[in-house]
């Protein structure tokens, strides 16, 4: 007499196999939610707030916009505010500040391509638009909120330090604060689209670097020739320091006089055009 075959051991419950459907479909136990916006902003603000060259370009432009902006406020005198926003001595440390905001720019996308991460964020992420996007987004906010932070701490100071001046209030004092933080935000943002487009970081800050400081170089040099003397007039109006100046409302009598708004359109177009071009070859080009 045989004994009874004993019944097939049953798997644990966790890990029995999932029964197919009727129709032959199956039913995934896990979850699977579809992805958005959303997440890319999460995972981008992860990334640039865990790696060093955040706090390291971040911390220097503190340190500079600041640290000498309060030190010029002790060299003033009250009467030097009568024409002039409290904010003014922020822009002694803003014109070297400006070049780690573009530096940081840079390295928000083109570091990930010259470590080969990209094609884990592309893998993890294939609507490639979606992640630069993201990148662009949580870099804007970022480096805005940063810069607003520094002017707006340096014309505290100077308010407290200076309480007896009549500085100009209202639309000048908010031009300075918002209008500079915007300006060299917007050249961070074209950074992002020219390392993305160029996907070196080197070869793009070098692009950047001369983007902003080559213009007030050849602005005197052309200016030498009567025929190249219209060109040079622009080139000393427009380029990255004067505006900047101008935003604070420094720029004194003749052809660099004004708000510094034309100034601040001209770079926000050249942005939206350089960002439309990012935008064009990511979705044409390899990893």
């Amino acid at each position: 007499m045989t004994a009874p075959t004993p019944p097939p051991a049953q798997a644990p419950a966790p890990y029995q196999q999932q029964q197919p459907m009727a129709g032959g479909g199956y039913t995934s136990p896990i979850p699977v939610r579809s992805t958005h916006l959303g997440h890319a902003l999460a995972s981008e603000w992860t990334k640039i707030r865990t790696v060093r060259s955040t706090i390291w370009t971040l911390g220097v432009m503190f340190g500079l916009v600041v640290g000498i902006g309060v030190l010029v406020a002790f060299q003033f005198d009250d009467a030097d505010f009568s024409d002039a926003p409290f904010t003014a001595p922020a822009v002694f440390g803003l014109l070297l500040g400006q070049i780690c905001i573009i530096t940081l720019g840079v390295l928000v996308v083109s570091s990930e391509y010259g470590t080969g991460m990209i094609r884990t964020t592309f893998t993890a992420s294939p609507q490639r638009w979606r992640v630069l996007a993201a990148k662009m987004i949580v870099f804007f906010g970022l480096s805005y909120s940063a810069l607003f932070i520094a002017i707006g701490l340096v014309g505290l100071v100077t308010a407290g330090l200076h309480s007896g001046a009549s500085s100009p209030t209202g639309g000048e004092l908010m031009r300075s604060l918002l209008g500079a933080s915007l300006y060299v935000s917007l050249l961070g943002l074209l950074g992002i689209a020219v390392g993305s487009m160029l996907r070196h970081s080197a070869g793009a800050i070098t692009a950047m670097l001369g983007l902003v400081l080559l213009p007030s170089i050849l602005g005197p040099i052309l200016g030498i020739s009567e025929s190249l003397r219209p060109i040079a007039d622009k080139l000393m109006e427009y380029n990255a320091p004067t505006s900047i100046v101008m935003l604070f409302g420094l720029a004194g009598d003749g052809d660099q006089a004004g708000n510094g708004m034309k100034q601040l359109a001209l770079l926000a177009v050249v942005t939206v055009a350089a960002v439309a071009g990012s935008f064009a070859l990511l979705s044409k080009r390899d990893v």
